[in-house]
């Protein structure tokens, strides 16, 4: 049995009452909830001792886990909503599991972050622990009793050593393989990791577009928001690469929001690719979501008819002006997302909009122009064989003389459900192919249908499918850089240019020290102070980018316990500082140790401590979260660091640059030989090399 200075819970049946509710965990007493238990208020002190009482209040660990002391699985069990009882929650009748992994990373197969090194923290030191808060898609937990068998997948309790499938014995070594493979799984619904210093990565948020059955991103997402804020988390990164309506989603939303998605929650423009700026970003987003729809219906210009169509179309339905991009993407996102909620009612709102907007357009025109359209309009589809069906560009085009075009644009609106002088009434539908709506006349009965006679508009609106289509047509020719359709040289280069630095800005960042409120008093009352380490004899190239660490200390407290509250601080989060001596508070030089802190920094909330590493052999290799490789990157873009994006070395200089500033697309192979502009002095070299990032 693991020995780690903290209770150890059996596992036990939990009865669904007793579950925390998922949608307002964790919540503060105050807080209305569901759930039988309510958490304390956010805690005042620092993540490293935050997540070790919120593990021991919340949390259970079970025997098995104790079998890899440096992987523990914590879990707690929640109830969705009100959905217990209902068995519509993820494969476990209302009930979801976080699995908590408390990762010794001394100990572990991965020492260095990937995601700090390319989002501004390769510099800080090696964390002793980290935390990976979990919900697999299955539903079931990594620290549960049972296991799949690895040989033929069936499931095995953790006391069964041999399957009765297929006879393979399961080691521990297969085990510890199984639990480090839930750690790289891109299927869970919510994979976030915390360093013990409190910095962290958001890796995995999975909605039901991505395999949940009950839980929304937005659920996910409001849960991982709360949870960090109860645990003192100080900075969270995420690299936005969603995916909706299979488009890239942090294009599409900045453009109708001005944000990624993640923005929502507070996460704003964190570190660029290619040298990008928040400004860059921010002009970009304001750059493309401007652009008038002018520009593609002006005379002279020679677009794809269904482009025209569907933007007409869209201008023609909505109950407010469309000008610029934002304003049509907006409301197609807008009418999809009614459709998705409640198809029928979003026509009937929708026609409700059109017919209130029509009623203010028609005192423009008298009942005798609108009859003189309407009729000119029956003439051609009565010309029309058969059953066809005539589009609406080809029914405005054939009537495009009899009327000015925005008395056309009305007419058309309302002749769905129109009846003609010999009885025929007119159908409307939406081409379920090219998303185009058409009309034709059908036989009718007026007087089975007297609210058509009235003028009345029974024309439906697309289906969620068919605006879902006509969303991805216009995002590949209005949005995308690789796609977009020319409109005009200049328009169109700036256009490109914006949508290109969209896509290539994926880190953003919360910063929840922004997000603090003023904690109540403690009891009993405590100093909390931001405390900055200085290490004594340090080269200055060997420095690690050091965060400060937040130490809470009795009101009494003197300036030795500060120093010694402030070495098991830092022993405790960086593996390099295992052997730390804090030895002077630095700018109080002279001060004897028993002097009481309060009297000594009044109102101050940050010192600075000086102090040395004791016995540093073997604990250099933690020093940096970017490993021991020392790299030096300047591009032509701006890049000073890595930014996760693919990169070559010149093999003359050793610099780093990206290969798509180089010249080199990124669906080409990396060169075997390169050299840089600056080496060469004149031209690139094209052929491949063998140093790649």
């Amino acid at each position: 049995m693991v020995v780690n200075g903290r209770p150890i819970k059996r596992m036990k049946r939990r009865v669904t009452a007793d579950l925390y509710n998922f949608l307002s965990f964790p919540s503060s007493p105050s807080s209305s909830s569901s759930s039988s238990s309510s958490s304390p208020p956010p805690p005042r002190g620092p993540f490293r001792s935050n997540i070790r009482s919120f593990l021991t209040e919340h949390a259970l660990l079970p025997p098995p886990s104790s079998l890899f002391p440096h992987l523990l699985t914590w879990q707690i069990s929640f109830q969705v909503g009100d959905l217990v009882g209902c068995g519509g929650a993820e494969a476990g009748g209302g009930v979801v599991s976080l699995d908590v992994v408390e990762e010794d990373v001394a100990r572990s197969r991965s020492v260095y972050c990937d995601q700090c090194r390319v989002v501004g923290w390769s510099g800080h030191p090696v964390c002793s622990k980290r935390y990976h808060f979990i919900i697999k898609a299955d539903g079931n937990s990594i620290g549960g009793y049972h296991k799949p068998c690895t040989c033929c997948g069936d499931v095995l309790h953790l006391s069964e050593s041999r399957c009765k499938t297929c006879n393979h014995v399961t080691t521990a070594d297969d085990v510890e393989e199984w639990i480090y493979h839930q750690l790289e799984d891109t299927t869970h619904l919510l994979h976030g990791v915390i360093h013990a210093n409190g910095f962290g990565h958001l890796l995995r948020v999975n909605g039901k577009e991505g395999g949940s059955r009950v839980l929304s991103g937005v659920h996910i997402m409001d849960f991982w928001d709360r949870l960090c804020k109860t645990l003192g988390v100080r900075k969270v990164s995420v690299m936005d690469v969603s995916k909706k309506y299979g488009l890239e989603y942090r294009l599409l939303h900045a453009i109708t929001k001005g944000h990624s998605w993640y923005g929502d929650w507070g996460y704003e423009f964190g570190a660029g690719s290619f040298g990008l700026t928040v400004y860059a970003y921010k002009s970009a987003v304001e750059t493309l979501s401007s652009l008038p729809l002018s520009i593609f219906l002006s005379e002279g210009q020679k677009l794809q008819t269904r482009l025209l169509d569907i933007i007409k179309f869209y201008q023609s339905l909505s109950d407010r002006e469309l000008v610029n991009i934002r304003d049509l993407f907006c409301y197609l996102t807008s009418l999809i997302h009614d459709a998705h909620k409640s198809p029928s009612r979003v026509n009937d709102s929708s026609c409700k909009k059109r017919c209130i907007y029509a009623s203010g357009i028609s005192s423009s025109w008298s009942k005798s122009d609108i009859e003189r359209v309407e009729e000119a309009m029956f003439r051609v589809l009565r010309a029309v064989s058969g059953s066809n069906w005539v589009s609406w560009r080809a029914l405005r085009g054939a009537v495009c003389k009899v009327a000015p075009p925005e008395l056309l644009d009305h007419c058309l609106k309302e002749i769905g459900g129109k009846f003609a002088a010999d009885g025929m009434i007119v159908r409307s539908r939406c081409n379920p192919s090219s998303g185009a709506f058409e009309y034709r006349l059908e036989p009718g009965n007026p007087s089975l249908n007297s609210p058509a006679t009235t003028g009345s508009s029974v024309i439906t609106c697309p289906s969620e499918g068919n605006l879902i289509q006509d969303l991805r047509f216009l995002y590949d020719n209005m949005l995308h850089p690789q796609t977009m359709m020319s409109y005009g040289p200049e328009a169109t280069s700036d256009a490109i240019s914006s949508a290109r630095k969209l896509l290539d800005c994926k880190q953003f960042m919360k910063d929840y020290n922004k997000c603090e409120t003023t904690s109540s008093p403690s009891n009993p009352p405590t100093i909390c102070l931001s405390c900055q380490v200085e290490i004594v004899d340090q080269l200055e190239e060997n420095v690690p980018d050091l965060p400060p660490e937040i130490i809470v200390l009795p009101s009494n407290a003197t300036v030795f316990d500060l120093k010694l509250e402030a070495s098991r601080a830092f022993q405790d989060v960086y593996l390099m500082f295992r052997r730390f001596h804090a030895e002077e508070l630095l700018g109080y030089s002279g001060v004897d140790d028993s002097t009481q802190v309060k009297l000594l920094i009044g109102s101050t909330e940050s010192v600075r401590v000086q102090g040395r590493c004791l016995g540093k052999n073997g604990l250099g290799k933690f020093r940096m979260e970017r490993g021991t490789e020392r790299w030096t990157v300047d591009c032509r873009c701006g890049a000073k660091d890595d930014d996760g994006e693919r990169m070559l070395a010149c093999d003359v200089c050793g610099v780093w640059q990206h290969t798509r500033c180089s010249g080199i697309p990124d669906s080409d192979p990396v060169p075997a030989k390169f050299v840089c502009v600056g080496c060469r002095g004149v031209s690139l070299v094209t052929k491949p090399s063998a140093v790649v990032k």
